[in-house]
């Protein structure tokens, strides 16, 4: 989220930054060029510009999604710079009032929101500006899709909680019923306690081909991202996302958030911005997709999951989720927990193990949840074929290098690879990781991806490599 103050005092500005950071990406705009140096030498992100010019806001890059703060000290009138930052597009605008003649609000100016020194330094101007950020947000894009008549919002193949619950949410935010905003995967809910989730919530999840794209007006991708889809989707109207942003895509509009433990986190700051009534069930689905993607908080969690949490507890059905969670183990998982257990290897707190062929994808990341709580296992890794693709999970602690960054280390050149620090997955074409790697036998790939994971794990991290010496 970036925001662009129009300031004049040093002190202001030093003050601004201090407090915006790093919630914000900030940049300033001073008159005084010798000030600019000054501040720039400091590690302040400014530049010289007369600010009652539009071309200065022009050359400035902004976007409807930039929030501008103007620096009123009551010295002379900051209407021009309002003026000329409404005419470059312009719309969240705060004056910030630091001179004792700065408070009185002019004609016309009900757009803007005034704010007193005092304000600044409390933390809850960080809280206002980020919920300003999100409301002009997500009513541009809700002004986008008022005119279509079809919508699909697109999950990813097998959908879990967060993507079901975000269809769910993004639904509501349109204002759409399920009849004119379809909720559609390639491959639909397989998972026992996905599909149990589907079923009491009634959530309609429709099966779709790449050729049906086009019969829709307006396409959202929510917890995913169109690369995902390998190439069948390069353009999507939105997309709202938890993980890691890639490219080879465009978007008219996008949320992603990869530090958030959910995309149903990102969902309730969308709904509570624009003040949309939850219903009980939608605020069901989101709390158990929070508990569900976060392990309930154990792993990738954000203190906006928390808030979100706190938030949706009340509105939900304690005991429908409860119903929903169930007994996740059945003798089919078992199954594959057994081979993994059979042909698996231990080393280093490193647990690989190659699953032969599974009919689901679900069994692989399953069996790769279970062996992570086994003591002195800090890393999981499990593979398998499903049909003609080589699916790797891996999980970890949290705390140690990367597993988004193993899976693209090895996997990102001859197939789809990211993830989180704590969990990543890839999905590589069987025959594609025979001509890179050969045409192993079982025990051999379970070797091999156990000195990927030796040789990863004994280099140093990427961002490491990057630190300064010093002396």
């Amino acid at each position: 989220m970036r925001v662009l103050a129009i300031c004049q005092d040093e002190l202001v500005i030093r003050s601004l930054d201090e407090v915006l950071l790093p919630s914000f990406e900030v940049d300033f705009l001073v008159e005084s060029r010798p000030l600019a140096r000054r501040l720039h030498d400091a590690g302040i992100e400014v530049s010289a510009g007369d600010p009652r010019r539009i071309d200065t806001y022009l050359k400035a890059d902004i976007t409807p999604n930039t929030c501008f703060i103007v620096e009123d000290n009551g010295k002379r009138s900051v209407k021009k710079v309002l003026d000329a930052i409404h005419d470059a597009g312009g719309t969240l605008i705060y004056v910030l009032h630091t001179g004792k003649r700065g408070n009185a609000k002019m004609d016309g100016d009900g757009d803007i929101t005034h704010l007193s020194v005092a304000e600044l330094l409390r933390p809850a101007l960080v809280t206002e500006l980020s919920r300003s950020l999100t409301r002009a947000r997500v009513q541009q894009y809700q002004r986008y899709f008022m005119d279509a008549d079809r919508v699909l919002i697109l999950l990813h193949n097998d959908p879990d909680p967060d993507a079901l619950a975000s269809g769910l949410a993004l639904r509501n935010l349109l204002r759409r019923t399920k009849t004119t905003a379809i909720i559609g995967a390639m491959q639909g809910v397989t998972r026992p306690e996905n599909l149990r989730m589907a079923n009491m919530l009634d959530i309609q999840v429709e099966q779709i081909t790449p050729a049906s794209f086009s019969g829709f007006d307006r396409v959202a991708t929510v917890d995913v991202q169109p690369h995902y889809f390998g190439g069948m989707l390069d353009r999507a109207d939105l997309v709202i996302d938890h993980h890691p942003e890639h490219p080879g895509y465009s978007a008219v509009f996008k949320d992603i958030r990869a530090d958030y433990g959910s995309t149903s986190t990102i969902l309730t700051e969308h709904l509570r911005a624009v003040d949309v009534n939850i219903s009980e069930r939608t605020a069901t689905a989101m709390l158990y997709a929070i508990k569900s993607d976060t392990l309930f908080f154990a792993r990738h969690t954000n203190r906006v999951d928390l808030e979100a949490f706190t938030f949706l507890y009340p509105l939900a059905d304690a005991a429908l989720i409860r119903k929903m969670e169930g007994a996740e183990i059945t003798l089919e998982r078992l199954e594959y927990v057994t081979r993994a257990t059979q042909n698996g290897l231990l080393r280093d707190q490193v647990f690989t193990a190659f699953l032969g062929e599974a009919p689901r994808e679900d069994f692989i990341p399953y069996t790769a949840d279970f062996f992570l709580q086994l003591e002195d296992v800090k890393w999981t890794i499990i593979a398998g074929f499903v049909g003609t693709m080589l699916i790797v999970s891996v999980r970890n602690l949290g705390y140690s290098r990367n597993a988004g960054e193993f899976v693209k280390r090895w996997f990102a050149d001859i197939g789809s690879a990211g993830g989180h620090r704590a969990m990543a997955k890839a999905v590589v074409p069987v025959e594609k990781f025979r001509q890179k790697f050969g045409d192993l036998h079982a025990a051999e790939i379970t070797a091999r991806i156990a000195e990927m994971a030796e040789q990863f794990l004994r280099e140093p991290a990427a961002d490491k490599k990057k630190e300064p010496v010093t002396r």
